[in-house]
């Protein structure tokens, strides 16, 4: 982790800025390569996440896995990976807007300090804000955004295709296929 991401992580240790603080076991930051080209976004962590402060551990981190290395023939040290907020929800609850406003500016930073040419949001809750809308995923998902100096490209939660099946999991795999694209990649 660069000097720049390992100071911010340290910071969000000690954060109290939301009541999301009170019942965290850890802050689940962020992972993977700190000048990665592709960077994903998800909601929060869950049980496993915050267990042992990692992201996307737990069954949807196993098929993000397997999705990285089907699609995009690359592991999850080669990306950089996390989540709107950076605490659990109790009982896995969606993120509250107060507790998301909390940690926008944690993740605002994160990606001026990994500077990825892609990022996928994975969900709701990511690509509503960083698209800055209020239309879901589904709408949202099979093109690319302008974000900055980067593309955006929106896709199901892992989680979602673990529920929805094989259309969901297509949708994801298309929507990876896109990504690579757009890093120069296919």
């Amino acid at each position: 982790m660069s000097t720049t991401l390992e100071l911010m992580a340290v910071e969000a240790d000690s954060c109290t800025l939301c009541g999301l603080a009170a019942d965290r076991s850890s802050v689940v930051f962020g992972a993977g390569h700190p000048e990665a080209d592709l960077m994903f976004v998800g909601e929060g962590p869950g049980a496993e996440e915050n267990r042992l402060g990692i992201p996307f551990v737990g069954r949807s981190g196993k098929l993000l896995d397997r999705l990285l290395d089907e699609e995009l023939g690359i592991d999850r040290g080669s990306c950089y990976i996390t989540n709107v907020v950076k605490c659990r929800p109790p009982d896995n609850r969606d993120p509250r807007p107060d507790e998301i406003a909390a940690c926008r500016p944690y993740l605002e930073r994160q990606i001026l300090a990994v500077n990825p040419s892609v990022v996928v949001t994975l969900g709701n809750f990511s690509s509503r804000l960083l698209l800055e809308t209020d239309t879901g995923i589904t709408k949202l998902r099979g093109q690319a955004y302008p974000y900055g100096d980067r593309q955006l490209v929106p896709t199901f939660h892992p989680a979602a295709a673990l529920r929805g099946g094989a259309n969901v999991l297509a949708g994801m795999r298309s929507d990876l296929a896109q990504a690579k694209m757009l890093m120069g990649q296919a």
